[in-house]
């Protein structure tokens, strides 16, 4: 045998392999007058005889609708619909994937990401990547470098000394703050998040300025029962610096995470990145009226996690107070006044 490698059958292979098996030819016969496999001759059969026989027409029809062609959310209109309306909710591929999964629909999110980047190539179109959580046409993460006055933070505590209770998620109570900041100078919104439910609330501030978010934390927080206040994690910004201001009112620990490492407090950094879908760097916070504020806060927190079993944060954070699903979204961390 002379081949190296498999090539598929030609039209002329066909003809031949119909004509001298209508001869009545063997396999090992027929494979020694094209130099082919035996194997390759079998499978050619098994695969491509109909009714009527092999037939070199009806084989190389066969051959043709089992290749591939394209992506099956191309192919299958429904299957994509459903796919882009779990996007446009702010759903993220994986999250999509999973849900569907549960309605007996199967589609891998690799496939997802996939077919918006095959789109974005196909038609350089870049709002396809609107469609994607953090609306990045490529996937990776960044890095980036800022500066940390955790000098100057009176009574600051270290993020080592946070109870592991905290640190594993497993009891309720272990909060993390954040400001999204925007491209206009002084605008911000504070970024409230629950770590064991992902639950997060966000809530318009008037600056940067510490006094206004120390009083807006205390809001939020003192509705709340002792056992669901038990710490606070910030980064190193100067808007933090009255933490010690909720110690006495709310009996709540403060934390700060070490200089340059915003990453462990991950889950709010998490929820602001997913919440810039809604609230890009270029968005003017003073035509936000407080019920969309309120309507983003719902919809993040009705979006199923893959870190909860895909459950949603709202559902977890019903359980934690022993209430029910309905009555999460009126709950003070849902609900919060967000002017």
């Amino acid at each position: 045998m002379g081949r190296k490698s498999f090539e598929q059958f030609g039209i002329e292979e066909r003809c031949e392999i119909s004509r001298r098996r209508q001869a009545g030819e063997s396999i090992r016969q027929i494979a020694a007058a094209l130099d082919r496999a035996p194997s390759s001759i079998s499978r050619e059969l098994k695969r491509n005889t109909g009714a009527t026989g092999y037939q070199s027409v009806y084989a190389g029809e066969q051959a043709r609708a089992r290749r591939w062609q394209g992506s099956r959310l191309l192919r299958d209109a429904e299957l994509q619909a459903r796919v882009l309306e779990g996007l446009r909710r702010g759903w993220s591929p994986e999250q999509v994937s999973r849900r569907l999964a549960q309605q007996d629909l199967q589609i891998s999110y690799e496939s997802i990401y996939r077919f918006i980047a095959a789109q974005i190539a196909r038609t350089n179109d870049f709002s396809w990547r609107l469609y994607l959580p953090r609306a990045k046409s490529k996937r990776g993460f960044r890095g980036r470098k800022g500066g940390s006055p955790a000098e100057h933070i009176q009574q600051r505590v270290s993020i080592e000394k946070r109870p592991k209770a905290a640190a594993d998620r497993r009891q309720a109570g272990h909060w993390e703050a954040d400001l999204m900041l925007f491209a206009r100078y002084g605008q911000a919104i504070l970024t409230l998040h629950e770590r064991t439910s992902r639950l997060t609330a966000i809530v318009r501030q008037p600056s940067k300025a510490a006094a206004p978010v120390a009083q807006t934390l205390q809001a939020l927080l003192a509705p709340l029962p002792p056992a669901l206040r038990r710490s606070i994690t910030f980064d190193n910004g100067t808007e933090f610096a009255l933490h010690y201001t909720l110690h006495q009112p709310l009996g709540l620990q403060t934390y700060f995470c070490d200089p340059h490492s915003p990453w462990q407090k991950g889950g709010v950094e998490n929820a602001n990145g997913r919440l810039r879908r809604w609230l890009p760097r270029g968005t003017n916070v003073e035509d936000l009226s407080p019920d969309q504020l309120l309507q983003i806060a719902q919809i993040y927190n009705h979006t199923p996690r893959k870190c909860l079993g895909f459950k949603t944060p709202a559902e977890v954070f019903a359980k934690v107070l022993h209430f029910k699903c309905e009555s999460t979204a009126s709950s003070p961390a849902t609900s919060a006044n967000a002017s």
